[in-house]
Parts: C-alpha cells; sequence; structure tokens
C-alpha cells in the first residue's frame, strides 16, 4: 500500500489575542522525512495537533491523499501516532511496562507484538533495560521509549514534535539513526518539527516556518541555493532582516 501525503492550505489558528497560525501552506510528500523547522513560537506544535487532529483550525484546510487520491481522516486516524513535545510517560511503569500498556491500548496480536517489541527494543539498545521505570531513565533513553511506544502499531504517519529537544548530542544523532531506519523503506511519512537548525539537512524536505507562516519548502540544498545563504541560521536571519 502507498505511503500517505498531507496538503496543508490557508492554517489559521487564533488563541485569544495571539495568532499561532497566519494562513499555513504545507506541502508533505508521501513516505519521506520531513522537518517542520522553526524557533519557539513559530506554530509548530499548533500544526503538528492540527495534523493529529487534537486541534480544529479557524480557517483553512488539510488534505489526506494516497496514490494522488484522496483519503478521509478518519479512515486513516488508527495508523497515525503522534509524539507530543511533552511526553506523558508514568514515571513509576518500566519500559517492559510501558509496551505491554500500549500493546493492549492498539490491541495488538501476541504474535505480532512479540516480534515488533523485540525489534524495537534491540535497534534502540533499550533491550538491557527493559525493568527500568521511566523516571531511572536518561533524556535520550526517555525519549526512544516514546517513540518505541509510538511505533509499536507500525504507523503510516508519524508526527514527531520536538522529539531531541534537551537531548545530548550523541542521543540526538542515535534519535536520528532510528529515524533514518524508519524512513528507509518509504512506507512511512514521517514529520518532525525542531528548533535546532542543523536537523533541517537530515530531512528529505523541509518547511521553514516562523510566526504561522511558512518562508519555505523543497530540498534542503535547494531551498538554501534558492535563498542564496549557507546555512538555515543564516536563512532566519535573511528573513528577520527583511521584516524589519
Amino acid at each position: 500500500m502507498s505511503a500517505i501525503g498531507i496538503e496543508v492550505s490557508g492554517l489559521r489558528k487564533r488563541f485569544g489575542r495571539t495568532q499561532a497560525l497566519g494562513g499555513l501552506d504545507l506541502a508533505i510528500e508521501p513516505g519521506l522525512l520531513h522537518g517542520l523547522i522553526g524557533p519557539d513560537g513559530a506554530g509548530k506544535t499548533t500544526t503538528m495537533r492540527m495534523l493529529i487532529g487534537l486541534l480544529r483550525p479557524d480557517a483553512g484546510a488539510i488534505r489526506f491523499y494516497r496514490a494522488g487520491a484522496d483519503v478521509d481522516f478518519a479512515s486513516i486516524r488508527q495508523g497515525m501516532a503522534y509524539m507530543p513535545q511533552r511526553q506523558s510517560l508514568y514515571a513509576d511503569l518500566s519500559i517492559s511496562e510501558h509496551l505491554d500498556f500500549f500493546r493492549d491500548l492498539y490491541r495488538l496480536p501476541p504474535e505480532v507484538y512479540a516480534k515488533r517489541r523485540a525489534e524495537l527494543l534491540a535497534v534502540t539498545r533499550l533491550d538491557k533495560f527493559v525493568d527500568r521505570p521511566a523516571g531511572k531513565l536518561s533524556g535520550g533513553m526517555y525519549k526512544k521509549l516514546g517513540l518505541m511506544c509510538a511505533l509499536l502499531q507500525s504507523p503510516n504517519v508519524l508526527l514527531l514534535d520536538e522529539p531531541t529537544n534537551g537531548v545530548d548530542p550523541i542521543s540526538r544523532r542515535e534519535f536520528w539513526d532510528l529515524l533514518y531506519r524508519l524512513a528507509d523503506g518509504g512506507e512511512t511519512t514521517i514529520v518532525v518539527s525542531t528548533a535546532y537548525m542543523d536537523e533541517a539537512e537530515r530531512c528529505a524536505r523541509v518547511h521553514l516556518v516562523d510566526r504561522g507562516r511558512a518562508l519555505a519548502e523543497g530540498e534542503p540544498r535547494a531551498v538554501l541555493r534558492d535563498s542564496g545563504v549557507a546555512s538555515f541560521d543564516d536563512l532566519f536571519l535573511k528573513h528577520e532582516e527583511a521584516r524589519r
């Protein structure tokens, strides 16, 4: 089955006096690793919550499609996984107990769960720590546990909201290695939001956002070339100077 694509057009969302999104457009191509790149307050989390259906836009539309044909959100919602920026894992439950909990939540058959559990523990290298409570995990291990819980159901669409925020450099690299493995088959559409500019070049496609609007999108090197800058830090600085 082909991967799912997402087309975002004219999204607007206001929280009181704050304009979180001011007409956001995104083209999320199926089966690729996408980066939603922007500083704090750019509208990344609001966008993620709208994509997963936790928030409704004030205006605009989100279209999901497969092989060029529209698909209803309700029909694919169970195949979508969302890892929020602030995860709510249970501090007193072990890694093993968390996986068992999400097994029951997703109603996975025993044979499917056993295989998926073994694969995820091996690839995250957490197989030696299955009895350790989440509250005693390092930041990187905690993020990996959250990712495993999201991946147990083998999602078609994976939305990760700033998954490497506050994680040490080595754990960040390991986390991205996991995402590369997942994206390698081209069956899962992955959207990762981040404020780290250096992570933009790790993505197959980037979507630069600031103050609720898209600045540029496309293949990372092409975006830099077309913008006439050497780095994504420079691109955001150039945009900020143009606003003054």
